[in-house]
C-alpha cells in the first residue's frame, strides 16, 4: 500500500489511517465533526497527495483535450483552471477532473486517485501520437488549505497578493502551483509541489496558522463538506454508467463542440433523461446512507441514495441520490428506507442550508 510523503506527520498528529485508493490516508484526527466545523468556521489542511496529475503537451494539446473532455477549454487562458469530465463512448464518465492551462500548449489534468490507471489507458487509446502524455502522479504532492481564514494563513508565506487570485485561477511561485480551488465550498487554496518539498510546505503552513488554531483534516470531513455543497463524488454520484446530464453536470457539458459521446448528450439535453440526481434532507431524525432505497409518497421504489450523512454543521440528515425524473421536482416528499423503516424526506436545492 502506498504512503504519501506526509505519512509520518499524520502519525504524529494522531491520525486514524485507512486504505483509500491504494494509499494509507488519514480518515480523521480529532473527529469528523470537529474537523468539519474547523474548516467551516476557521481553517484546516488536507493531504490530498494521492490525487493524480497528468501533463498534456504538444502543438495539438488543446484540440486533443477538446475531443476527450466535456467542457469547452478554448475559453481558457494560461493561469486558469476548469472543472471538467471525461466521458466514455457509452456516455458514462471515465472521471471528473480539474484542468489547468499551464501555457499555450501545456495542460495539467488533476484526476481521482482511484482512476489514475483507467484515465491513462483511456487517454493513450485516444491519443494516437497526437500529444505527449506524462503521468506525474508519483512526482507531485497536493496540500489543500480550506476555510475562511485560509487567505490570512497563506498570505504570510507568499509574496504575491493571494486576494487578487480569482476563483479557479492559479499562479506559479517558487516551483509551486497555488490554485484558488477546493472541494469544501468554504473557500481556500490548493498547492501543488514536488514530493521533496511537501513536508517543509506543510510545516510552514502550520507555523503560519498557529494563531488560528489550524488543524489537520481527514478525508471523512472532506466528504461531509463536499456533500453539504452537493458536490459529486466519483464512485458515488459519478461512474462509467452515469452520464453528466443525469448527474446535473450539463453546465460542464458543452454540446457546441464534438467530443466523445457529445451527440448523446445533445439528445439528452433536448429530450430529457430517465433519472436525475437530487438532493434531499430528512424530515425526521435519521441518517441516510449510500445504497439505501428511495420511495415515492405512494411507496413506489423510484431510486437509490448515492451519498448521505448527518451534517455536522446543519445537524440534520442530508443526502444525494438518483430518482426517476418524474419524481425529481423540488419540494417533492420522498421516503428513504432505513433499516426496514420508511423515513420521510424532501427534495431540496443544493448547497444544503
Amino acid at each position: 500500500m502506498k504512503k504519501t510523503p506526509l505519512y509520518d506527520l499524520h502519525i504524529e498528529h494522531g491520525a486514524k489511517l485507512v486504505d483509500f485508493a491504494g494509499f494509507l490516508m488519514p480518515i480523521h484526527y480529532e473527529g469528523v465533526s470537529v474537523e468539519h466545523n474547523c474548516v467551516k468556521n476557521n481553517v484546516g489542511v488536507f493531504d490530498v497527495s494521492h490525487m493524480g496529475e497528468f501533463l498534456i503537451s504538444g502543438k495539438k494539446s488543446e484540440s486533443f483535450l477538446q475531443s476527450v473532455l466535456s467542457n469547452d477549454i478554448s475559453i481558457l487562458r494560461p493561469g486558469q483552471a476548469q472543472y471538467n469530465c471525461m466521458p466514455n463512448e457509452k456516455g458514462g464518465i471515465v472521471d471528473d477532473l480539474i484542468l489547468y492551462k499551464l501555457d499555450v500548449n501545456k495542460f495539467m489534468l488533476v484526476v481521482n486517485a482511484s482512476n489514475i490507471g483507467k484515465n491513462i489507458d483511456f487517454l493513450n487509446r485516444k491519443n494516437k501520437n497526437i500529444v505527449n502524455i506524462d503521468n506525474l502522479s508519483d512526482v507531485y504532492s497536493l496540500v489543500s488549505v480550506q476555510g475562511p481564514n485560509s487567505l490570512k494563513v497563506l498570505q504570510k508565506l507568499f509574496k504575491s497578493e493571494l486576494a487578487n487570485l480569482k476563483y479557479y485561477y492559479f499562479m506559479n511561485q517558487n516551483d509551486l502551483i497555488i490554485s484558488n480551488t477546493g472541494y469544501t465550498g468554504c473557500g481556500g487554496y490548493e498547492i501543488y509541489c514536488k514530493n521533496k518539498d511537501v513536508v517543509g510546505l506543510w510545516n510552514n503552513i502550520f507555523d503560519a496558522g498557529s494563531e488560528f488554531d489550524i488543524k489537520p483534516i481527514g478525508l471523512a470531513a472532506r466528504d461531509t463538506l463536499r456533500l453539504e455543497m452537493g458536490f459529486c463524488l466519483y464512485g458515488n454520484e459519478l461512474n462509467d454508467e452515469i452520464t453528466p446530464i443525469e448527474a446535473g453536470l450539463s453546465w460542464i457539458t458543452k454540446t457546441n463542440k464534438i467530443f466523445t459521446s457529445s451527440s448523446l448528450f445533445k439528445r439528452q439535453k433536448e429530450v430529457g433523461v430517465n433519472k436525475r440526481l437530487i438532493g434531499f434532507e430528512m424530515l425526521e431524525k435519521a441518517i441516510p446512507r449510500k445504497g439505501y432505497a428511495i420511495y415515492s409518497s405512494d411507496k413506489q421504489k423510484i431510486g437509490i441514495v448515492t451519498s448521505g450523512t448527518m451534517s455536522p454543521y446543519l445537524k440534520k440528515g442530508i443526502g444525494l441520490g438518483y430518482v426517476k425524473s418524474n419524481f425529481s421536482n423540488l419540494n417533492t416528499k420522498i421516503f428513504i428506507e432505513i433499516r426496514g423503516k420508511m423515513r420521510q424526506s424532501i427534495i431540496v436545492n443544493t448547497p444544503f442550508k
